[in-house]
């Protein structure tokens, strides 16, 4: 198991375009934008679809799985932590803490799955564990 330290996180900056994200996050859920015009889902969750540039597009829950595409250990942190791009089952990537796992065993397209951690004084943050 990681160091068993827990990292103290910063609250989230919530806007009102990132609000629904966050609120579903109070509840356990992620949420990713799918556009309406293309058909993509991506992450960071915005008004615009990156890809088609069009702004139908809505909120879907993802279903909390993943595989880890890339990572990076940084051991030299006072509590070290992994950093990730977890592509999700939808199909977009997004920047993640693994956690709550044996770091030295961490490998690309690893399966992962959701959980949430808290932070001070704000929502969770979606993270990932081994599945």
């Amino acid at each position: 198991m990681a160091d068993t330290k827990e990292r103290k996180l910063p609250a989230p900056a919530i806007s009102p375009e990132t609000q629904p994200y966050w609120d579903a996050a109070a509840k356990g859920k992620l949420l990713v934008r799918k556009c309406t015009s293309c058909g993509q889902a991506h992450h960071y969750p915005r008004t615009i679809c990156p890809f088609c540039f069009s702004d139908k597009t809505e909120w879907v829950e993802a279903s909390g799985k993943g595989t880890i595409y890339s990572y990076s250990v940084m051991r030299r942190a006072p509590v070290p932590y992994a950093m990730a791009y977890v592509t999700l089952a939808e199909g977009p990537r997004m920047v993640t803490n693994i956690v709550d796992c044996d770091f030295d065993k961490l490998k690309c397209e690893q399966a992962v799955k959701l959980v949430f951690k808290p932070t001070e004084d704000g929502p969770p943050l979606p993270m990932f564990t081994p599945a």
